[in-house]
């Protein structure tokens, strides 16, 4: 999905640089951050939404259960005391290409379809998030529709 902590990872190891844990926190945590948003912005965070946030975030950021479940909290507080979403997406835009940009929205967007049921401020938030992280508007329809036909599919 992200493959964005991936290939931080590979380059500040290959950059041998000391800052690699606290880059890959920040990133941790603005990644999560924004799939709170999404989840959150009907101001009901489904079970369904909160499932399908802690197994991306157990697989992208390759954690376990306790630690996946402490990321989505420390997320839910940053998102409850950040004022905009530049907080998060300033990270993203520092430490991610475009390729990981990408993998970013359609994460978004499995949060948003996750409980079968797309809002209409689930969609102006991940256009939001996709401007502020300079994805085109083209790609952004794009991930949403992969992201809706997947959904399509395992429904039935």
């Amino acid at each position: 999905m992200f493959k964005l902590l991936e290939g931080l990872i590979a380059s500040l190891a290959a950059d041998g640089n000391a800052a690699e844990p606290m880059a890959e926190n920040q990133l941790h945590l603005a990644t999560a951050a924004l799939l709170v948003e999404v989840a959150s912005i009907d101001r009901q965070f489904d079970p369904q939404e909160w499932a399908s946030l802690h197994r991306l975030l157990k697989q992208e950021c390759q954690l376990n259960d306790d630690d996946a479940k402490s990321l989505i909290e420390e997320a839910q507080q940053a998102s409850g005391k950040a004022t905009s979403l530049y907080e998060f997406t300033q990270h993203i835009n520092q430490l991610c290409d475009y390729d990981q940009k990408l993998s970013l929205v359609k994460g978004l967007w499995k949060i948003a379809y996750a409980d079968g049921n797309l809002d209409k401020y689930e969609e102006h938030i991940i256009r939001r998030i996709a401007d502020l992280i300079h994805v085109s508007h083209r790609d952004f329809i794009q991930e949403k529709i992969k992201v809706r036909d997947e959904n399509q599919h395992n429904e039935s």
